[in-house]
């Protein structure tokens, strides 16, 4: 992951979303230290919500699934906390269903899908 393929980090509405574009298709080892300082710090406020949108993402590893699990584990700590995955391409799929993360973590197949259920009470 080059520094151009950082992750952009919004707000819609009460939800952090992380939104990798298209130069990152593959997230390596190379800014993972980095790349976790800058999400947990994205974690604000009182009930907080964070949802990656990975649609462009068409290989990760395991240094990012423990990024991932890093980041959920913080939000988890909160009360409220909320976390989900949106867009995830076929081969990102199946490594979160391999690993059974998929029974931990809410799937969305498209941003607007998982922000509808996350800024809806109770519906993760």
């Amino acid at each position: 992951m080059s520094a151009s393929g950082a992750p952009q980090i919004l707000r819609e509405g009460n939800v952090t979303v992380v939104a990798y574009g298209p130069e990152c298709d593959r997230i390596t080892e190379d800014h993972i230290p980095e790349t976790l300082q800058t999400l947990l710090s994205a974690i604000t406020g009182s009930n907080p919500c964070m949802l990656f949108d990975l649609s462009h993402v068409k290989f990760f590893g395991s240094s990012f699934i423990e990024v991932l699990f890093r980041v959920w584990n913080r939000i988890q700590q909160q009360p409220g906390g909320r976390f989900a995955l949106c867009g995830l391409t076929p081969n990102c799929a199946e490594v979160i269903e391999v690993t059974n993360l998929d029974r931990l973590w809410p799937t969305f197949p498209t941003r607007e899908a998982a922000l509808q259920a996350l800024q809806t009470p109770g519906a993760t």
